[in-house]
């Protein structure tokens, strides 16, 4: 039986054997808190209280609380683990989730909190996306928020815009993100100028995202790199993510941002798993993310090669370097304050990226980075980037376009000696 009291000093005691059972089934081995049961009235001030268990290693933690009052959590309750035999590993926070079910969490409860949400794009409704951010919204939220396009990217894309005029806040999800290239002109000339040629009588608040870079053979066109398109287009927000917790956090922030938002997710990153917290949590657009302290070198990196970066490492700490990496996640503007605070520590720079070596991020990194931190600088900048050539098709080829972990390793070394 669990047992507790309420905040009254013992006024009344709520037990299962009264109110619950039957009516709530006793939570799996290390779940996290659940709401449980109908509400049980307090005896000395007849208002209803608020049963809350959390079960950790086999024990029952309840928190009893008025509504609208802080917890008293309960300790000395107790309860057998519902399986004999499963493991007392203590509960984890939060819930494990692929980077695209973290972009769907966060999307649908900007959609929950805001009406004024809606998702515009081809195969977004009831077939739920193309890599499933969207599956089950249209039955949620109806046809009219989670709209169904033809393949006419510049036409819905300039709908998104208009809309946007009008005080939606529209998602456009690009089916890939080559494809809208299609609305260049959409996203340049009206997307990211009206605010400014309307005088700031119109803000676009429109989130433009999908899922881009170099997949597993997907060919030339279906492996675009649209952030070096789009980083000289005025007016215009970019970040990129790169695991489930800053997907979701960013998804969120960009929503509610009333600049339009160019939200890069890569393709291959969509079944990365990780923990994320269960309470909402929103991300700075233009804050990057210190992934690694290190006092040797100063790596930049975002999206997938995030990932490359740390595996590579891994070599370079057994080899006794010890790099500084950083996700720079703002692709435009750069947070060069958490980037020059790093310059300023360990003095060499490695940038690392998918994005073609002619006019990607990383050429426009290392201008900003020589304007504003020269002197700090004790070797020229490296800049490791993709092979200026159409992606190919075939898999060994397609690998040598883009950066490997061992030429990272490379790289650190020789900007080390």
């Amino acid at each position: 039986m669990w047992t507790s009291s309420c905040p009254c000093d013992m006024a009344c005691t709520a037990s299962v054997s009264q109110n619950l059972v039957g009516k709530a089934s006793l939570p799996s081995t290390n779940m996290r808190c659940t709401r449980l049961g109908p509400p049980v009235m307090c005896r000395e001030t007849r208002k209803p209280l608020v049963i809350t268990a959390m079960v950790e290693s086999g024990a029952c933690y309840l928190s009893v609380k008025h509504k609208h009052q802080t917890s008293k959590l309960i300790t000395n309750a107790v309860a057998v683990k519902d399986q004999p035999g499963s493991s007392s590993v203590a509960a984890k926070t939060g819930h494990e989730l692929l980077l695209f079910e973290a972009l769907r969490e966060g999307l649908e409860e900007e959609m929950e909190r805001d009406p004024r949400v809606c998702v515009v794009g081809e195969d977004v409704g009831h077939y739920g996306g193309s890599y499933k951010v969207t599956k089950g919204f249209a039955e949620k939220f109806g046809d009219l928020r989670v709209l169904d396009t033809p393949i006419a990217e510049n036409s819905f894309t300039g709908m998104a815009v208009g809309a946007a005029m009008t005080g939606l806040r529209p998602v456009v999800e690009g089916m890939n993100m080559g494809f809208l290239l299609l609305a260049y002109n959409q996203i340049s000339n009206n997307c990211g100028m009206l605010h400014y040629t309307s005088g700031g009588q119109f803000t676009i608040p429109v989130v433009i995202r999908g899922p881009g870079g170099v997949g597993r053979q997907l060919g030339a066109e279906h492996s675009q790199r649209l952030e070096s398109y789009f980083q000289s287009v005025p007016g215009l927000q970019m970040v990129a993510c790169s695991t489930p917790y800053n997907a979701k956090g960013l998804m969120k922030a960009a929503i509610r941002c009333e600049n339009p938002v160019i939200l890069y997710e890569h393709v291959l990153l969509y079944n990365l798993k990780e923990r994320i917290p269960d309470e909402e949590y929103v991300l700075c657009l233009e804050k990057a993310e210190l992934v690694r302290h290190g006092n040797d070198v100063t790596i930049l990196t975002y999206s997938r090669m995030r990932h490359h970066v740390l595996q590579a490492a891994k070599t370079l700490v057994n080899k006794g370097y010890d790099p500084e990496i950083i996700d720079i996640i703002s692709l435009k503007p750069f947070d060069l304050c958490t980037i020059g605070n790093s310059i300023k520590k360990t003095h060499k720079v490695l940038v690392v990226e998918e994005c073609m070596r002619t006019g990607g991020i990383g050429a426009s990194l290392r201008g900003a980075i020589i304007d504003h931190f020269w002197e700090y600088l004790d070797a020229p900048i490296m800049c490791l980037s993709s092979q200026d050539v159409p992606t190919p098709y075939a898999g060994p080829l397609e690998e040598w376009t883009v950066v490997q972990p061992a030429q990272i390793v490379t790289a650190v070394e020789q900007l080390c000696h």
